[in-house]
């Protein structure tokens, strides 16, 4: 409620004093003006007044507690104000102020000095003469100001209590969220302490587990190597043996031809001395004819020749025979020893194992079977390859079964494996390595396999003659040509199985398995490259047995002999390639596109396709020989 305030028209003086207050009054100033104001009216009245006093006015509450008299309250019933609001609009249109009855019960005012002693008790009531206008002013303005001093306070409290509550609410909410707040940051550092803990445990297991295999792996090639050592001493040790025995047989060998040449000369001299006395008969009885017949005869030992003529018509003979031999077979000398060897070594090991199947009742087919499944399931897989190449260890070491027959097994079944359709030749070659790195004496036989059932793996090669061949079937037996029910085999099937041959040994030539020795490496390959071109010719067996060489080997052979294998591939551009071509065959024309694309596209700088073994199973759609082998069978047709 806002305060009235009074509007007096005009001033009144009474007794010197103006009856219209400051409207700027405060409450502290409004009672010391009432106090100014009584004592000048008792000042100016020598009788008594009824408020007049001689003490400053004291306020007591409700309970007799003294109050201060700046606390000072004035209470007006409601109905007394709504009763005296017209009389006092009619005294401010006169410009007085009309004295009021008002009733104060909650306040009590003593004028005696021995009320301080006690408590108000009772609220005592006084009849109220009527008072002054100033009276009436004052208490209209007091009455008004404290009804808008209540009213700002009400409303100062109400909006405390407003802003307090607001605050109560804005607290509370933010209290809250600071709560969940913790709340969620500890739900997300558990969160991360689980997750760190649980990485912290699979790093320590992966930790663990890597270096328990890194101890397995240790003792994996620990045993490996002692088991590759004794089996090395064991290879030496047989090796050595079989040398003895070898030089021996040779020895005795030699004796015995020494024995046989000697007598045979002897016989020769023996048949020659009686030639002559022969002749020398038949001469001294012809000239006894030729007296008694006509002299114009020719004797017969004359167109005979006698006994030199026939010695030599012998040499002669024998000349041509060897010339002859010598244009057939093209290879070099150190090729075919190397070759003698090995099929002597294949010759032998094959005498031992029928003399020990002989003396021994036992069938050792199924070891044979065994070695044939195990082969034929090599696949261009790294982990199977381990895994064959350990299984035919074991098989070699099984005392159930002679050692020397498992290794002829072996040779046997991996080179006639080369002509399955699945055969990966990398993969083959791996196996081949890891085996003969723990048995030695396998690599020779393995190799004289390989030779007979391939000549250009020697390399060598044989011309047709009719001089020397009765027919051409006879001619395509001799070089490696099969035969089924008394038909020969057509070229075309033939070139596929050398071309298979040929990749197999190219694979091996170039393969190196870590922690193994490939004891016929890229040295026996480059040796055997060179003497292929020193003494074969350029026609269409060594055309397609080169191609598939340097298919499979020419990637390896770059890398480690550069300049000098660029300058082998020089020579085939220029003399191998023109050899070819100055032939002027329609089908020879396929395989001489395929070595010169070779040459000129540079193939040798990419690694072929299955060189790598594959980390992973794959499935057969999947394998690379057999991808990498396709294409040539189906276009092997346009090699002739």
């Amino acid at each position: 409620m806002e305060a009235v305030k009074l509007e007096i028209r005009r001033p009144q003086i009474v007794n010197g004093i103006g009856l219209e207050p400051d409207p700027d009054w405060s409450f502290k100033s409004l009672l010391s003006e009432l106090d100014s104001l009584e004592k000048k009216l008792n000042l100016s009245s020598s009788v008594s007044l009824p408020f007049a006093k001689t003490k400053s006015r004291e306020i007591y509450g409700e309970k007799g507690t003294k109050r201060s008299s700046n606390a000072f309250v004035m209470r007006v019933s409601d109905e007394e104000f709504e009763d005296s609001e017209g009389e006092n609009e009619e005294v401010r249109d006169r410009g007085l102020v009309k004295a009021a009855r008002f009733n104060c019960n909650e306040f009590y005012f003593s004028s005696d000095d021995d009320s301080d002693d006690q408590p108000c008790l009772d609220v005592q009531t006084y009849l109220m003469n009527e008072v002054g206008l100033v009276e009436s002013a004052l208490y209209e303005l007091t009455h008004e100001h404290q009804l808008g001093v209540k009213e700002e306070i009400r409303n100062t409290i109400s909006a405390l209590e407003t802003d307090l509550m607001n605050e109560s609410e804005k607290s509370s909410s933010a209290h809250t969220k600071v709560e969940k707040y913790r709340e969620a940051r500890r739900e997300v550092e558990r969160k991360f302490d689980v997750q760190y803990q649980r990485r912290v445990a699979e790093g320590l297991d992966n930790h663990l587990t890597a270096v328990q295999w890194d101890h397995e792996l240790k003792s994996q090639i620990e045993e490996r190597k002692i088991r590759s050592d004794a089996a090395h001493e064991e290879a030496k040790r047989r090796e050595k043996a079989l040398q003895e025995e070898r030089l021996r047989q040779e020895k005795a060998k030699a004796e015995a031809e020494l024995q046989a040449k000697l007598k045979a000369e002897e016989a020769n001299r023996a048949a020659l001395e009686a030639e002559r006395i022969a002749a020398k008969e038949a001469a001294e009885k012809e000239a006894a004819k030729a007296s008694k017949a006509n002299t114009s005869e020719v004797p017969q030992t004359e167109a005979s020749g006698g006994p030199n003529a026939t010695s030599s018509r012998v040499e002669n003979d024998k000349t041509n025979k060897s010339e002859l031999a010598g244009n057939m077979l093209r290879a070099a000398e150190s090729a075919l020893k190397l070759e003698r060897e090995r099929l002597q070594k294949l010759k032998e090991l094959e005498e031992i194992n029928q003399s020990l199947r002989s003396s021994s009742n036992q069938n050792f087919d199924s070891t044979g079977r065994l070695i044939g499944r195990l082969i034929r399931q090599i696949s261009g897989n790294k982990d199977k390859v381990s895994t064959q190449a350990s299984e035919l260890v074991k098989i070699f070491n099984n005392p159930r079964c002679p050692q020397t027959i498992s290794i002829a097994y072996f040779a046997q079944k991996v080179v006639s494996n080369c002509e399955s359709p699945s055969h990966s030749a990398f993969a083959c070659a791996h196996v081949i390595v890891l085996v003969t790195s723990q048995f030695p004496q396998a690599m020779d036989l393995v190799l004289a396999e390989i030779h007979r059932a391939c000549i250009y793996t020697v390399p060598k090669h044989i011309s047709y003659t009719k001089s020397a061949f009765e027919s051409k079937e006879a001619y395509w037996k001799v070089i490696g040509y099969k035969e089924d029910d008394g038909k020969i085999e057509s070229t075309t099937d033939y070139l596929v199985r050398l071309d298979s041959y040929m990749k197999l040994y190219g694979a091996l030539v170039q393969t190196e398995v870590a922690g193994c020795q490939n004891v016929h490496g890229l040295k026996e390959g480059w040796a055997w490259l060179a003497r292929f071109l020193n003494a074969l010719p350029a026609n269409m067996y060594t055309a397609v047995a080169l191609y598939a060489f340097l298919q499979m080997a020419g990637f390896a052979l770059f890398r480690k002999y550069r300049s000098q294998f660029m300058k082998m591939l020089n020579f085939i551009s220029e003399n191998f390639l023109n050899a070819l071509r100055s032939q002027d065959d329609p089908d020879l024309r396929p395989i001489t596109s395929k070595i010169q694309c070779y040459l000129e596209d540079k193939l040798f700088l990419q690694e072929p396709e299955g060189r790598t073994l594959q980390s992973s199973l794959l499935s057969n759609n999947m394998a690379p020989e057999s991808d990498y082998h396709g294409p040539y069978h189906q276009q092997s047709m346009h090699f002739y």
